[in-house]
């Protein structure tokens, strides 16, 4: 029995075909299809056909073999989950030929949802046979980051796509939007009277946006040595992040409230005082041990090409310029190969107006750290110490919270499958944001912008300043957003 011939399930879901093109991938073996599977395990969503699809060859049994792998790698099990696995299909076929994609689309039923798990220059082409050849009515398309490679390939992307489906049946999906550690962002701005109120210029010296890792390349220079962290981290998923951290209250999680909010900030986002040759950092790591194991130099790895440059640290200071941020800086930075990581949003605030005479000791800045990857909120207070009552002593309010019921793929996947968006990237954003940090790239690529080098397992470029986390890195009662020295 086909999708379209299936009844309604028991909570009324309409009968759909998920078809991921790119299905013997490692994005859909590794995230993918956990994801999918911890999305039906929590739900119980029936009515879903899982078509897989790929250039090479393969039976409908190898295929459900890996599926129920990748499932039972992400804990699913129960009777919807095997109602998934025993229904699914794969077919083999070219992603951008003609007759394949028209045989594909006609053996699905009910509502279609493709889902991109290619290259993007593979994704490109499959659109534009779509394009000739048609879609089914109402069927939806998933794509993943990069979404174009510069301001007007974007527009160029967007304008394909529309040209076959309407722009609310397109699903620019960022995983990072699917963290609840990153939703987390929403919960603590809109539902604290303590908190919300701070976070405007007034209150506010500066914000860290930054996720290092301790990860090296790991075998994808085939990807990341003509992308880089600022292609790959900053364009996309950090500039996002900015987007949920400075973006005004909408009045509610709706598609259309939230999206508008996330493209204001991106519109109102620059380099700094529009100058990346002072306002823009870039290194690439040299040989090191991180957490006990060697890495080779960034240029020694297989695959990469010295001559490109390719820098696996970048930060960047963007001004948003908006009632609210005008005047703050926001740090945005991301490192491959870090010996301590630090995967947060920073709020460093202000220093108090007046401390009273009498009370002695440092007065460290108040910070609001929000966790992107470990799931934890903390908060930096000065209190009178232990002993005489005069001193001042910090103390970190923590707390954790709990991860989310879905992995993060799965909260894309229900996004997607449920045609809900107030995560997904809509077209002006994505083009909004390669608009941002176009001029970075053209003052890296004229050599404005220095390559420098850091260990693997360091901080980074001994030469910079305030990579790693202490006292508040900015100069205190600067509002510029310039570090103290650079």
């Amino acid at each position: 029995m086909s999708a379209a011939d299936a009844p309604a399930g028991p909570h009324g879901e309409r009968p759909q075909t998920l078809l991921v093109l790119g299905a013997r991938g490692d994005l859909t073996k590794r995230l993918l299809l956990p994801g999918l599977g911890s999305l039906v395990a929590a739900s119980g969503l029936t009515g879903l056909h899982l078509v897989g699809s790929d250039r090479g060859e393969g039976s409908d049994e190898e295929w459900r073999a890996l599926v129920a792998r990748a499932f039972s790698e992400g804990d699913a099990s129960g009777a919807a989950v095997d109602a998934v696995v025993r229904d699914t299909r794969y077919v083999a076929a070219d992603a951008a030929g003609a007759d394949d994609l028209r045989g594909l689309l006609a053996s699905c039923g009910g509502r279609l949802t493709l889902y991109f798990a290619l290259p993007p220059a593979v994704t490109v082409e499959a659109c534009r046979t779509l394009a000739r050849i048609g879609v089914p009515e109402g069927t939806r398309l998933v794509l993943e980051k990069p979404f174009g490679t510069d301001a007007a390939s974007a527009t160029a992307l967007n304008e394909l796509l529309h040209s076959f489906v309407p722009e609310d049946h397109v699903h620019r999906v960022d995983h990072f939007l699917g963290m609840p550690t990153v939703l987390n962002i929403l919960g603590v701005r809109f539902a604290n009277r303590v908190i919300e109120p701070l976070l405007t210029s007034e209150h506010v010296e500066a914000v860290d946006i930054v996720f290092d890792e301790t990860l090296g390349l790991e075998g994808r220079a085939g990807f990341y040595d003509t992308t880089g962290a600022l292609r790959d981290m900053v364009q996309s998923h950090l500039l996002q992040v900015l987007a949920l951290v400075a973006m005004p209250a909408p009045s509610a999680l709706e598609p259309v409230d939230v999206r508008d909010a996330k493209a204001h900030v991106l519109r109102a986002t620059h380099v700094w005082d529009d100058r990346p040759e002072r306002f823009s950092r870039r290194a690439r790591y040299t040989a090191g041990t991180v957490g006990g194991r060697s890495l080779p130099s960034y240029t020694d790895e297989p695959g990469t090409d010295p001559a490109r440059e390719t820098e696996t640290l970048a930060e960047v200071m963007f001004a948003v310029d908006t009632w609210q941020w005008a005047g703050v800086p926001f740090r945005v930075r991301s490192g491959k190969a870090i010996g301590a990581p630090r995967q947060e949003v920073t709020f460093w605030f202000k220093a108090p107006r007046h401390v009273p005479g009498g009370l002695t000791g440092a007065v460290p800045d108040n910070r609001l750290r929000l966790g992107i990857g470990p799931h934890r909120l903390q908060l930096d207070l000065n209190v009178n110490g232990a002993g005489d009552p005069s001193t001042i002593s910090p103390v970190t309010l923590d707390t954790s919270f709990a991860p989310g019921e879905l992995l993060e793929y799965g909260e894309v996947l229900r996004g997607v499958l449920e045609d809900e968006k107030p995560l997904s990237v809509r077209d002006d954003m994505s083009v909004e944001s390669w608009r941002i940090v176009e001029p970075v790239l053209d003052a890296w690529h004229d050599g404005r912008v220095p390559l420098d080098a850091y260990p693997a397992g360091s901080a980074g470029p001994g030469s910079w300043e305030d990579l790693a986390p202490r006292t508040n890195p900015w100069t205190p009662g600067r509002r510029t957003g310039a570090p103290s020295s650079s």
